[in-house]
């Protein structure tokens, strides 16, 4: 199970937190230097006159160990593109697409000055997909904000289940794949072995074992 989370961008610089796959009991890889939850940092620039909003939807960034940058998407450094960019915060405001890759985490900006003409960064969330492959966020991809029909997950105990590649290719084997969401348990078919918490409007996953 998963839940939106991913990058947040904190201070004067906009410190940005980055975890490519959920946060929901959800394990996978992560980029950047770690903090002392775990989880990566970067502090990224922007560059003036790529929009009026910071990474607004369609626009692009780069991203490495250091830093997350908003870069023209025709940029040899675009890395990632705005799928869907939204205010507030993430477990209050609208889900990110179903596909969506990683989330960066914005937290509200005021300069003392506005040197540039950006203004003030208001606190908000931008839905990240990846320019090229891999898509941690499709079917099957062992990451995302979001838990999906197609995903793989693995058991580690406690009632609490972990995504991971269908593939075979992660950490932990697949045991169970989301089959279909449904409203309710009830709705699942007699097959289901696991009920998985979804983020989407169907908000329960049947899972069937592997």
């Amino acid at each position: 199970m998963r839940d939106a989370c991913g990058v947040r961008v904190v201070g004067a610089l906009l410190m940005l937190v980055v975890a490519l796959t959920g946060c929901q009991q959800v394990s996978g890889a992560e980029n950047g230097r770690l903090d002392e939850n775990g989880r990566a940092t970067s502090t990224p620039t922007r560059t003036s006159g790529h929009g009026a909003t910071f990474l607004g939807i369609d626009e692009c960034s780069s991203f490495g160990r250091e830093s997350f940058t908003e870069v023209p998407c025709t940029s040899e450094r675009a890395a990632a593109r705005v799928v869907a960019r939204h205010d507030g915060k993430v477990n209050e405001g609208p889900s990110c697409p179903a596909t969506t890759d990683f989330v960066l985490h914005i937290s509200a900006q005021k300069p003392s000055a506005d040197e540039d003409g950006d203004g003030a960064v208001p606190q908000g969330y931008a839905c990240m997909r990846n320019l090229e492959a891999p898509h941690p966020g499709d079917p099957g991809g062992g990451g995302g904000p979001r838990t999906i029909v197609g995903d793989c997950v693995y058991s580690t105990g406690a009632g609490e289940v972990r995504e991971t590649s269908c593939d075979g290719k992660g950490k932990k084997a697949p045991e169970f794949k989301v089959s279909s969401a449904v409203d309710e348990r009830t709705d699942c078919p007699s097959s289901t072995a696991l009920y998985v918490q979804l983020g989407g409007p169907k908000r329960v996953g049947c899972a069937r074992p592997l």
